[in-house]
């Protein structure tokens, strides 16, 4: 009987410590060394304390900061409860709080059209990018609040702008925490 069995836990303890132990360590290994930034998260770091990441969105409600889109995860962007909010197009819940958001944005901008990403919430609810155009649609309340040009604040907008992928992939978009950090730097300049 140990003949048979022999050879299953020998494999079983093989293949633990290669696919369980070697190979983590290796790819892990091989990521620090290479993307060390992408590795660790992507965390952005400020007077040596991490205050965020690129790849998750933060719910910034100060006037003084560019706003986020909607988020349905939890209570928002809540990393533990990633997702959307599973409402349909003929949902009662979902028209009414697009609704209210598209008022509340309507106040501030009543003549540019409202970007629908500013009304509407992303799948994972944990979007760090704005499109350009919710960027340039919140110029003004900032620039107000923060007693800055809009020419200065749209400057920030322009320079935080990622282009599509290699040209083709995706769609120009703005990353909101690194644009306040941007925009947080701009004011503590001399």
């Amino acid at each position: 009987m140990l003949h048979i069995l022999r050879p299953a836990l020998v494999l079983a303890l093989t293949f633990t410590l290669i696919t369980g132990l070697a190979y983590p360590l290796a790819t892990t290994g091989l990521a620090q060394l290479a993307f060390p930034t992408a590795a660790n998260g992507s965390l952005i770091v400020r007077d040596g304390k991490v205050i965020g990441s690129d790849l998750i969105g933060q719910a910034f409600t100060a006037d003084r900061y560019f706003h986020p889109r909607p988020s349905a995860a939890g209570t928002g962007y809540d990393a533990a409860a990633s997702g959307g909010s599973n409402l349909g197009p003929t949902s009662r819940a979902l028209i009414e709080r697009v609704a209210k958001d598209a008022s509340r944005l309507r106040e501030q901008a009543p003549v540019i059209p409202i970007p629908v990403d500013l009304a509407t919430a992303s799948g994972s609810g944990l979007d760090p990018h704005i499109s350009p155009a919710a960027a340039a649609l919140q110029v003004a309340r900032v620039a107000s609040t923060r007693g800055l040009s809009e020419a200065a604040v749209h400057h920030l907008v322009e320079g935080a702008t990622e282009q599509r992928t290699l040209g083709i992939l995706g769609e120009p978009r703005v990353n909101v925490l690194r644009l306040n950090v941007a925009l947080d730097a701009s004011q503590s300049r001399p």
